[in-house]
């Protein structure tokens, strides 16, 4: 079953618990690295964020194939700033994409705030990843929505550190393909996500 991240959409990507948010934050990176391909992008990332997660890493940006210079960080407050920056930046079409990370539940993230962005995405076809972490899966208009952990990566020849791996598992799509389960591991060389059989359930194309 293919799963397919549509531009000009919210896509919302859970981090398991507030440990795999790099991880969480990982998978959104190498999303907007396919949707974006050459294109600036904006990343929101609320400063609590930071304090609990660590701060954004360049070099860590360019080995998922991303070079810092695309990358346009803005820094938010608080929640309600991430979903005001967000929504800007998601009316802007020569955006590739934009990834915003409001961290825990904040009360302005609720359905209307969710439809508020995914309209300024429709409109610019601009796809949105939002990071979620600390929070629960509570109704969006998400058009699809993940739960993200973790996942120990194949060491290279000799050794080397092995491609970035992804616990991923799809609690959410308008197309029907919910609840399964994939271990990926990420080739920023070709720019496309390799399924691990052994460990997943069901098939994926991303």
């Amino acid at each position: 079953r293919r799963v397919l991240f549509r531009s000009g959409a919210v896509h919302e990507i859970f981090a398991a618990s507030a440990a795999d948010e790099p991880s969480a934050s990982g998978f959104a990176v190498t999303l907007a690295v396919r949707a974006s391909e050459t294109r600036p992008l904006v990343w929101v990332r609320q400063d609590f964020a930071g304090v609990e997660a660590g701060e954004i890493y360049a070099p860590g940006l360019a080995d998922f194939g991303l070079s810092p210079d695309r990358v346009i960080l803005v820094r938010a407050r608080d929640g309600p700033s991430v979903l005001r920056a967000g929504e800007e930046a998601a009316r802007c079409p020569p955006l590739g994409a934009v990834i915003i990370a409001p961290w825990g539940a904040p009360k302005a993230l609720d359905l209307v705030a969710s439809r508020r962005l995914a309209l300024a995405a429709a409109r610019s076809n601009v796809p949105l990843f939002m990071v979620r972490a600390g929070a629960e899966p509570e109704p969006s208009a998400a058009l699809t929505r993940w739960r993200v952990r973790a996942a120990l990566s194949a060491a290279l020849e000799a050794d080397a550190p092995g491609r970035p791996a992804f616990d991923v598992e799809l609690l959410r799509d308008r197309a029907g393909a919910a609840g399964r389960n994939w271990i990926l591991e990420w080739d920023r060389d070709q720019r496309i996500f390799k399924d691990i059989p052994a460990l997943s359930r069901g098939m994926v194309s991303l």
